[in-house]
C-alpha cells in the first residue's frame, strides 16, 4: 500500500482524509492491540467512512500494551520519562527514519533549515537516555545543523552560560531547548541579554519543581534571558510528530498531524472550536505503531486549526480503555 509511506506530501484535506482512512484500515488489520480495541468497541472498519468514526486508542495502553504493527522489526524502544516507580510507557519504532523525517520536516516549516542554528540542551545526553525520544530529536537536530558549538548542559549551567557569551559575540542564531525545570533553574542562576536568541520548553518539572501556568512560566522567563517570547513544543513518547507553539500558547501541527477535541463527559463525541475537552491526535507518521490516540492531555481548538493546551485530566486513565482491562 504506497499510500502508507508518503504522509509528508498531504496537501489538502481529502488527502488527509483518504490517507487516514487507509491507515486506519491497515492498522486494524496489523497490530493485534488496537484491532481488539476497535473490536471492543464494536466499529466494523469497512463502514468507517469518515475521520471522526476512527477509534482513538487510550495512550495509558502504551504502558502494559506492545502497541505496534506486526510486519516489521523493532528498530529502537522509545519509553516515557516517567516518575519513580511509575509505569512508563513504551513505544516500539518499526521505522526510524519516519521519525527523522517527521521531526525535521516538522522543524523546517515553523524555523527553516536546522543548520541555521547552533543548538544548546538542558536535557539529558543520548548516553544517559537513550531511551528517549526528546533526546533522540535534540540529536538529530544537533546532527543536522552541524554545528561544533551545538551540546548539552544539564550538568553544566557554567558551560552553558559561557557558550551563550560566546555565541552573543559571534551573532550567530542560537536555539536553546530544555525541560522545563532545567530553564528555570538556569534562568534564576544566569539571568542575562544573550542575543539572537530562541528558548523552547519541551515541558517536564519530573517532580522538581511545582507545577506552573503557561504565563507564569512565561512571565518568570522571559525576563530572565531578555526575551519577548518563550517558544513551545508539544509531542510525547507514543507519537512521531511534534507540534510547535512560537510563544503565543497557540500550537500548530504539521499537514499529517491533526487534532480533535473530544467532550470530556462522552469521550467519543467531538466539540468544536472554543470548547475545552479532552485531546485526540492523528499522526500520519506514526504508520507501524497507532496513527489514532486519545490523550490525556485537556485542550482547546481555534478556529483556524491552532490548538492550546490546557492541562491534564484529573482521572488520568483516558475513559475507554477499561474495555480492554480485566
Amino acid at each position: 500500500m504506497e499510500i502508507l509511506h508518503s504522509p509528508f506530501n498531504i496537501a489538502t484535506e481529502e488527502e488527509f482524509r483518504t490517507q487516514a482512512l487507509a491507515i486506519f484500515k491497515f492498522q486494524y488489520q496489523m497490530n493485534p492491540v488496537y484491532r481488539e480495541y476497535v473490536d471492543l468497541r464494536k466499529v466494523r472498519p469497512e463502514t468507517v467512512k469518515s475521520i471522526n468514526e476512527i477509534p482513538f486508542l487510550p495512550i495509558s495502553l502504551f504502558k502494559t500494551q506492545d502497541v505496534v504493527c506486526g510486519e516489521k522489526p523493532t528498530q529502537r524502544t522509545f519509553r516515557s520519562s516517567g516518575t519513580t516507580g511509575a509505569e512508563r510507557s513504551r513505544h516500539l519504532i518499526s521505522d526510524l527514519n519516519l521519525y527523522r523525517n517527521s521531526l525535521q520536516k516538522g522543524f523546517e516549516r515553523c524555523y527553516g533549515s536546522p543548520d541555521d542554528y547552533q543548538f544548546l540542551a538542558l536535557t539529558p545526553t543520548p548516553e544517559q537516555s537513550p531511551d528517549s525520544s526528546l533526546v533522540f530529536m535534540v540529536q538529530r537536530l544537533m546532527d543536522l545543523s552541524q554545528s561544533a558549538e551545538s551540546g548539552y548542559f544539564l550538568s553544566s549551567f557554567t558551560g552553558l552560560h559561557a557558550r551563550l557569551i560566546q555565541a552573543r559575540s559571534t551573532g550567530r542564531k542560537v536555539f536553546l531547548l530544555g525541560l522545563t525545570y532545567a530553564l528555570l533553574d538556569f534562568a534564576e542562576a544566569y539571568p542575562g541579554a544573550y542575543g539572537p536568541l530562541i528558548v523552547m520548553e519541551t515541558g517536564g518539572m519530573k517532580g522538581k519543581r511545582k507545577e506552573m501556568t503557561r504565563e507564569e512560566l512565561h512571565a518568570t522567563l522571559c525576563p530572565a534571558f531578555r526575551i519577548e517570547k518563550i517558544h513551545s513544543e508539544y509531542g510525547m513518547t507514543e507519537l512521531l510528530s511534534q507540534a510547535y507553539s512560537p510563544g503565543d500558547g497557540l500550537f500548530s501541527s504539521p499537514p499529517w498531524m491533526r487534532i480533535l477535541v473530544r467532550d470530556a463527559n462522552d469521550p467519543f463525541t467531538y466539540i468544536g472550536p472554543g470548547k475545552n475537552g479532552g485531546i485526540n491526535i492523528i499522526d500520519l507518521a506514526n504508520i507501524h505503531s497507532c496513527s489514532f490516540i486519545a490523550t490525556q492531555d485537556l485542550g482547546r481548538l481555534h478556529p483556524d486549526g491552532r490548538f492550546e493546551v490546557l492541562g491534564r485530566f484529573d482521572f488520568s486513565d483516558v475513559r475507554g480503555c477499561s474495555l480492554m482491562i480485566g
